[in-house]
Order: structure tokens, then C-alpha cells, then sequence
């Protein structure tokens, strides 16, 4: 996923995230998005797990 981006580019993101945002705000951020992150992979869990279940009736 992150391939086509490159080192330079990840560095480029951080470092606009810290002029923007500020090194105080930044674990924050981080947590919200992870947290967001784990929803949405449990929601695209359940959705594929009930399409399977479906599927075998």
C-alpha cells in the first residue's frame, strides 16, 4: 500500500502532520485513526462473514 509513496514521501507527510497540527496533538490523532481503522476492518469482517453465511444456506 504504502510502496508507490517512497520514504521521502512518508517524511514529507509527517512533517507537514507536525506544522499543522503540533507534536501535542499528534498521539491523538493517531489514536482516533487507529481506532477508526479497527472498526472498520471489524464492520468489512462481519459484512464478508454474513455474505458467507448467506451463501451457504
Amino acid at each position: 500500500m504504502f510502496s508507490s509513496i517512497g520514504v521521502p514521501g512518508l517524511i514529507l507527510i509527517l512533517v507537514v502532520a507536525l506544522v499543522i497540527f503540533g507534536p501535542s496533538k499528534l498521539p491523538e490523532i493517531g489514536k482516533a485513526f487507529g481506532s477508526s481503522l479497527k472498526e472498520f476492518k471489524n464492520a468489512t469482517k462481519d459484512i464478508v462473514s454474513d455474505d458467507d453465511s448467506s451463501t451457504k444456506k
